[in-house]
């Protein structure tokens, strides 16, 4: 199979090669006759553009098309990888560590069930916590470097178990020959100058969660006392930022049907400092009244069209800010195995409970039908490993004639299951707004280097 995807965005028209990832950004009657090309000899060319276009640019053109399909450049052959070799024995390089199932949000579409994950809430304890970070190290193979993230409910509520399991983690790396990349998500309730010392020095990357305006915010991600968390977060996440130097932080927000309009939040985010950012779609049941539907996408794809014009305005004043879904870079890149397979949960990345037990991702946790296996005993259910290992762009059906699943790598197996009962089946809403996604980073990858 042989495809390209021809689209416009920002004021350039593009050609994407599925296969190769190369980009073109050309000119509309090359654009035009890109779509012809394996179909029309280029006499039959020439006369379906006449008229349009002056027949000899038209020829010259062609001839410009029919060097880069002989470079390997457009129109590339699309052959499945053969992962058969990668991985196979499922070493595992990363780790959601749940180190508190309790929370002080009660955040309206936490898939967390507001921190307790459907169960008793609860605090991993050290003991457990060691085993769990002796099972990377035992397990992650010939991988050296390794990443552990502190999760939740709130990791903040179990600060002094993360503290000895980072030194327990630094005084067992040197006897395993690994480099353990530690990384916290915090909500930022509980910052205070102390804490925030310590995530500076330590953490190599502090996820922070806020959804933007304050009546968004405090409406979706209330306090245990029903009040707003806006007002605590924020000074508490500039505090953070102005003292984290060069070491990376994100700040993550989620939109649901109430802010549809989340370019706004997103240049707020600018507004208050936050310089490298991202805001996510909410996922969950099609029935509450927050989720995303059918009838909101138009809006949706229109507002991430709004968002990369503001995006190309705020960076040529201010170049650091960045958004995560429009971060692209073409010069290098996964290497074919990763563009297939994405994130690997499951197979190189697991989340463990304060109790021990094993999921394949952080989404999947308190859901039985999904537990691998326990600190103690190590992977257990290896069919199910060996399920989610087989979870590649190549086993599943609606990727095959997708233009962006090397991107995408198949998108969230999580998404795939709560919506379709199935991690082989993508979340179509989710995938419509992930090419928009990819459509407007690469217009504003396109814009960026014409100016360079």
């Amino acid at each position: 199979m042989r495809k390209i995807h021809r689209f416009q965005g920002n004021g350039k028209h593009i050609l994407l090669d599925v296969a190769s990832g190369a980009v073109h950004v050309v000119d509309p009657m090359i654009f035009d006759m890109a779509a012809d090309m394996l179909d029309l000899s280029k006499e039959a060319m020439v006369e379906k553009y006449t008229g349009r276009y002056d027949p000899r640019e038209v020829a010259q053109g062609y001839d410009e098309l029919d060097y880069l399909i002989e470079e390997g450049l457009l129109y590339c052959e699309d052959t499945p990888v053969d992962l058969s070799g990668f991985n196979p024995d499922c070493h595992i390089k990363a780790m959601c560590l749940h180190v508190s199932h309790d929370c002080n949000l009660r955040c309206a579409y936490c898939f967390a069930s507001q921190g307790d994950f459907h169960g008793e809430r609860m605090v991993m304890d050290l003991e457990t916590g060691k085993k769990a970070l002796d099972f990377l190290l035992e397990n992650s193979g010939n991988r050296r470097n390794l990443e552990v993230d502190f999760f939740g409910g709130e990791p903040m509520m179990n600060f002094d178990v993360v503290k000895e399991l980072v030194s327990y983690g630094r005084e067992r790396e040197k006897a395993y020959g690994k480099n353990f990349r530690f990384t916290m998500t915090t909500n930022g309730l509980l910052l205070n100058d102390e804490n925030i010392e310590y995530l500076n020095r330590e953490m190599a990357n502090v996820v922070l969660s806020i959804d933007g305006r304050k009546e968004i915010n405090d409406a979706m991600r209330p306090t245990v006392n029903k009040k707003g968390s806006y007002d605590t977060i924020v000074p508490n996440f500039q505090k953070l930022i102005a003292s984290r130097g060069d070491k990376d932080y994100y700040i993550r927000g989620t939109f649901t049907n109430h802010n549809l309009d989340f370019s706004k939040d997103v240049i707020l985010f600018h507004d208050l400092g936050f310089e490298k950012t991202s805001m996510e779609p909410v996922v969950t049941d099609p029935n509450e009244e927050y989720a995303i539907r059918e009838e909101h996408l138009d809006q949706i794809l229109k507002e991430y069209e709004k968002l990369s014009e503001d995006y190309l305005r705020i960076r040529k004043e201010d170049p650091d800010f960045l958004f995560f879904h429009y971060m692209i870079d073409l010069s290098g890149g996964p290497c074919a195995y990763k563009k297939s397979i994405g994130c690997g949960a499951g197979s190189e990345y697991v989340a463990v409970t304060p109790t021990g037990d094993i999921y394949p991702c952080h989404q999947f946790v308190g859901e039985e039908d999904f537990l691998l296996g326990n600190v103690d005993d190590g992977i257990v259910n290896k069919d199910l490993q060996d399920h989610f290992h087989k979870a590649d762009v190549f086993h599943k059906g609606a990727c095959t004639d997708c233009w962006a699943k090397y991107f995408c790598s198949g998108g969230c197996h999580a998404n795939a299951y709560h919506n379709n009962g199935d991690i082989y089946e993508p979340f179509d809403i989710g995938c419509q707004m992930e090419r928009k996604r990819l459509e407007c980073a690469l217009s504003v990858y396109a814009n960026e280097q014409s100016e360079e």
